[in-house]
């Protein structure tokens, strides 16, 4: 009969058996017993009572190798994969409210608790406790109050000029704007989500202080995504980075919380952005903290296709999808290179892509006409596009 058919743990990790050796098993014990002339047809009551033992044995290893996965990073599911991350010192990101920095006026000294503010669509956002220092100004990071991937487009609050409101009026608090588009809420992270960032977690104590500071960064409640550069020469570098300087371009998260972050992380080294917040280390002394939000650039195609054989709608719909989805993957200071994006308009691997042929394929940036160029990007800028942003026509 040989060995019985289980799960065996060898040098190669956990073996499971197929379910036809399992079946196989189960008959051979049953003919060892009864004699080898049974029939065990799939169509005779015995067959059919030996494929259901073969199918308990058969989900009952399947269960042991789930057991045996969920104590790695790499193969372990759900709440398995959310107890083994712990040994790295992070755990599974729940479901997030959109975050966004506020450039807050008004008087001196003054100081606003429990502020909240009113966008032009109707949701408010609600401000941690801040007092307005001597330059009359600070940002501050405010969270959405409701939950879930709420917009704020750049300057789209200026209660100065009409622009949404102060839904609390507090004596001394003149104005609010917000300089940069608001970092969306996010559900609950992802099985894949948590695995990419478990692998860079892995640097958190590493000797590099880049890389310590990167996997720490990524670990803060919100934060979406994550780009760090460094300048260790004399000299300014191309990005504009001062000598002996580091740059955190970060969407999402807590503005106070990455600069007290990146202050007791980042050594010695200077910090660059276009955000700046203060933060006092263990000495009381206060130390300016710049790091910058990436700007979205809007990315448009124009596409001019060849049919081949059966290109319909929905292809047509799976192209645009595609092509917008690719580009929202490229990430932060990523330029968007006309012959790498052949790759996802073609839908390469999928039936539908062997019905069509991409004649040409032009790229613009900002609403520009599209061209069969590169877009360029700088280091903190971040290529988004939509399904709508990309068109297609029908040449013969």
């Amino acid at each position: 009969m040989g060995a019985t058919p289980v799960c065996q743990i060898t040098a190669a990790g956990c073996i499971r058996p197929t379910y036809p050796d399992v079946l196989a098993y189960v008959q051979a014990s049953y003919r060892a017993i009864y004699g080898t002339d049974i029939v065990l047809d799939a169509a005779t009551q015995d067959g059919q009572f030996m494929a259901l033992l073969a199918a308990g044995i058969h989900d009952a290893n399947g269960e042991t190798l789930a057991a045996y996965n969920a104590f790695s990073p790499s193969t372990a599911q759900g709440a398995g994969l959310s107890s083994v991350v712990k040994i790295n010192g992070i755990r599974r990101k729940s479901a997030t409210f959109s975050t966004c920095d506020f450039l807050n006026v008004g008087q001196a000294g003054i100081t606003i608790t429990a502020g909240v503010i009113t966008d032009p669509a109707g949701n408010q956002w609600s401000l941690p406790d801040f007092t307005i220092p001597d330059v009359g100004q600070i940002t501050v990071t405010g969270t959405c109050q409701t939950l879930g991937a709420i917009a704020l487009a750049p300057n789209a609050v200026d209660t100065a000029n009409g622009k949404g409101s102060i839904a609390t009026v507090q004596r001394g608090w003149q104005s609010v704007t917000n300089l940069a588009a608001a970092a969306p809420g996010e559900p609950v992270e992802s099985d894949s989500a948590l695995r990419q960032r478990q692998s860079v977690s892995t640097a958190i104590p590493s000797q590099s202080l880049l890389e310590g500071l990167y996997g720490t960064l990524l670990a803060v409640t919100g934060v979406i995504r994550c780009r760090m550069y460094e300048n260790d020469t004399d000299y300014t570098d191309a990005n504009g980075l001062p000598g002996h300087s580091i740059c955190a371009v970060i969407d999402g998260g807590d503005a106070q919380v990455i600069a007290d972050l990146i202050r007791r992380k980042k050594g010695n080294a200077g910090t660059y952005g276009t955000t700046v917040m203060q933060s006092t280390d263990a000495a009381g002394i206060v130390r300016n903290i710049a790091f910058s939000r990436s700007t979205e650039v809007p990315i448009s195609y124009a596409l001019q296709i060849r049919k081949l054989g059966s290109y319909t709608a929905k292809t047509d719909l799976d192209v645009r999808a595609a092509l917008s989805d690719w580009t929202n993957a490229l990430g932060i200071g990523n330029s968007v290179y006309r012959d790498q994006a052949y790759v996802p308009a073609k839908l390469n691997g999928t039936v539908e892509g062997a019905g069509y042929e991409i004649v040409s394929l032009a790229v613009a940036r900002d609403g520009n006409m599209p061209l069969q160029s590169d877009v360029a990007l700088a280091f903190d800028e971040r290529a988004v596009c939509t399904p709508n942003s990309v068109t297609t026509s029908i040449v013969p």
